[in-house]
This record gives C-alpha cells, sequence and structure tokens, in this order.
C-alpha cells in the first residue's frame, strides 16, 4: 500500500480560537481562516492529523481522559467542514507539572517530531510528501525534524521568535489555515493523490 501525504496541524491558535488550557468542547472555536484552510486541505486528499502538546494535564488543570472529548469535538468540527481528522496525538506531560506520570520530561512533547512519527506509522503517511501548520516554531521545528515541509502561521501565537537553527526556519509564513492551504494547494499540484 503507498503511503499517503499528510497536513500535520497544531491545535489551540492554528485550528482553534486559542483558549487557554480549554477542554470544553462547548468552547472549541474554530480560528479565522480555518474554516475555508480545512475544505481546501480535504479537497486536496491529505490525511489530516492533529498533533499537540497538552501539559494541562501534567500541570493538573484538567485530567487525560477530557482529552477523548476534545478529539470527538474537532472530528465534528472537521466533518461540518467536509474535511475528515484521522487522527489526534497528544503530549500530556510538563516537565514542571504536578501530576504523577505526567510531570515530567518526555519525547513526545513538540519540538520533538515523536508524536509525528507515531502518526506516520499508524497511519501509513509519507513524511516527505507532508506538512506541518502551527502557529509557533516548536511547532515548525518538530515537522521539520520529522522531514515535512512547515508552515507558520503569524497571527501572534509565536512571542519568543528564537531561530537558533535551522530546523526552526518555516518553508512558508502566512497568516491563517485558509492560507496555508492556498499554498500547500500550489505547491503540490498533482502530487498529493499520487
Amino acid at each position: 500500500m503507498a503511503l499517503r501525504a499528510a497536513a500535520f496541524l497544531d491545535k489551540d491558535g492554528t485550528l482553534l480560537v486559542d483558549v487557554p488550557y480549554n477542554v470544553d468542547p462547548a468552547r472549541m472555536t474554530l480560528a479565522p481562516g480555518a474554516p475555508a484552510g480545512l475544505r481546501g486541505l480535504a479537497r486536496l486528499g491529505l490525511a489530516l492529523v492533529v498533533v499537540s502538546n497538552q501539559p494541562g494535564v501534567g500541570l493538573g488543570r484538567f485530567s487525560h481522559e477530557r482529552l477523548d472529548g476534545v478529539a470527538a469535538r474537532l472530528r465534528a468540527m472537521f466533518l461540518e467542514q467536509g474535511a475528515l481528522l484521522e487522527g489526534c496525538y497528544w503530549c500530556p506531560h510538563h516537565p514542571g507539572g504536578t501530576v504523577a506520570g505526567f510531570a515530567r520530561r518526555c519525547d513526545c512533547r513538540k519540538p520533538s517530531p515523536a508524536l509525528v512519527y507515531r502518526a506516520a506509522r499508524e497511519l501509513g503517511l509519507d513524511l516527505r510528501r507532508s506538512w506541518f501548520v502551527g502557529d509557533i516554531l516548536d511547532d515548525v521545528e518538530a515537522g521539520r525534524r520529522a522531514g515535512c515541509r512547515t508552515i507558520l502561521l503569524d497571527n501572534g501565537g509565536e512571542t519568543e521568535w528564537r531561530q537558533d537553527s535551522s530546523f526552526r526556519i518555516p518553508d512558508r509564513i502566512v497568516a491563517d489555515l485558509h492560507e496555508a492551504a492556498l499554498h500547500i494547494a500550489t505547491c503540490t499540484r498533482g502530487e498529493i493523490r499520487a
């Protein structure tokens, strides 16, 4: 079976309006540009995968089980835009946390690419033909370390702009997910469905 291309998407600030530590599905709102972006990515036939640090688990802000409701709501939000969410991959850890089992350094917290690699194995994805879209340079680094092309949404999420390695330099900077989808479509004509 041929490996598929994917769009790995950060959750807060990329797909959703960033509400810190929000796990209430009723308060989840698509970010500006995200509805059109999801429709555009779905038309390209990309596997859509969410990869997100969720340190609120390790910090004791919410239980790990609450992420099941977040994933279910995201799937419904994608379907409302004609898109299929194929997987959600969470890092629930935080090195300064307080919850046993989650209060630690780990290998899955972005900018590590471990969750991207895991998704690629489990979903049959070709990382060289895939994209990672996020609103901070840790997203860019995770994507580039995994071998993906990367897009940074310059929407105020990144506050440090620490570009101390080539892994933190995105292939493209755009305003929102809609512009990201348009760029991916331009770059991948005839490539995605192959």
